[in-house]
């Protein structure tokens, strides 16, 4: 299963594309699409929904993981996130990719084992699960790559009872 792994925003979206299998992920591809402070954010979001567009023919993701959106201190730059995360929500509608939800706790659960696991623990870990040379950077790359690992670990669970079921692969008693 190819799994995407977004990061919104507006100036700065991060993306992660891994590939699946089981207790095993592998890095095909990440990095940022970037919007050019100082236009107007209509041509940002169109710029975003036109790269998105992009990403998803490129690389024909299976499922999105995507930061579930959470106002904090500043609700102004939620707001401007809220514009771009809806672009990208809607681009994988377009192509028809589900997408997933985590919240950022859970995104640290998945890869740390901890919920409050600071920012550069997730980054090694992510690192080590991907078996990456250096630390991915920039941040929001990292964080998407992140997400696409917390959903990888969702998505290939036996638990899983949305997803196919063969019940003779597995000892059910």
């Amino acid at each position: 299963m190819v799994i995407m792994g977004i990061d919104p925003g507006v100036a700065t979206i991060g993306f992660g594309v891994i590939q699946a299998e089981r207790a095993k992920n592998t890095l095909l591809r990440y990095g940022v699409i970037t919007t050019p402070a100082g236009i107007p954010l209509s041509a940002r979001l169109l710029q975003i929904h036109q790269d998105m567009g992009e990403l998803l023919r490129t690389y024909s993701p299976d499922e999105i993981a995507i930061e579930e959106l959470f106002f904090s201190k500043n609700i102004t730059t939620g707001i401007a996130v809220a514009h771009g995360r809806g672009v990208i929500l809607l681009a994988a509608e377009e192509h028809g990719v589900p997408v997933f939800e985590y919240t950022p706790n859970q995104v640290k659960q998945a890869v740390t084992g901890y919920g409050k696991a600071e920012k550069k623990q997730v980054m090694l870990m992510t690192q080590r699960l991907l078996r990456m040379n250096q630390l991915p950077h920039p941040d929001d790359a990292a964080d998407a790559l992140a997400l696409a690992i917390c959903h990888s670990r969702a998505a290939t669970s036996l638990l899983n009872t949305e997803r196919e079921f063969d019940p003779d692969r597995y000892d059910t008693r």
